[in-house]
């Protein structure tokens, strides 16, 4: 048997995905659920899971919220694309991005040469759901959650659109919008798909 099929057997066997893959990254919305969605995922595709404003905060030694009161959002958008970069030049992860990531041309354009992108498509409803939970969103402090929320979506959306897989952020069991974005990938990668981490 030729060396390289020899190769992708072990990674078949070793439940990883070949090491020439990019990055999976995923946009949407805040309350899209894309950290939520990413760590199962990155479990699923034996990659380790990143989250974007995580390490902004960690570059930055400070909040997210605290960048936009002291720097302003304009500061925390430069800070935002240069970490995003950073990470998408090193090994293939599932990366979770802020909100307004892949607004910015430059990042789109580092997404579509290092990675696969995946909108996490959310309903408003959903939206209002889930970020009523937490009181730490700069934007959303700014008024009326539904209107700004409603706003960011007619903004946003068609740019979003742009993304390689589009999937519906589900009201339900975390893992059924994993399985529909495992299910996309494949269809995106068919003549490589995605190898996942022995079925659980």
């Amino acid at each position: 048997m030729p060396e390289r099929e020899i190769r992708e057997a072990r990674d078949r066997q070793a439940g990883e995905i070949d090491p020439a893959a990019r990055s999976v990254v995923l946009i949407g919305l805040m309350g899209a659920g894309k950290t939520c969605i990413g760590r199962r995922l990155a479990s699923r595709l034996a990659l380790p899971f990143v989250d974007a404003d995580a390490e902004i905060e960690k570059a930055a030694g400070c909040t997210i919220e605290d960048i936009f009161e002291s720097h302003g959002e304009a500061a925390f958008r430069d800070g935002e694309r240069r970490v995003i970069a950073r990470i998408l030049d090193g090994k293939p992860v599932v990366l979770a991005t802020g909100g307004g990531a892949y607004m910015n041309e430059e990042t789109r354009a580092k997404i579509r040469g290092h990675g696969i992108s995946v909108w996490l498509r959310a309903e408003l409803d959903l939206l209002l759901k889930r970020t009523g939970r937490r009181n730490n969103r700069p934007l959303l402090k700014r008024g009326d959650r539904r209107q700004i929320l409603e706003t960011l979506m007619a903004e946003r959306y068609p740019i979003y659109a742009e993304a390689d897989i589009v999937v519906d952020s589900m009201d339900g069991p975390p893992d059924e919008t994993v399985e529909a974005v495992l299910r996309a990938l494949d269809g995106q990668c068919e003549d490589r798909p995605l190898r996942r981490a022995a079925e659980r």
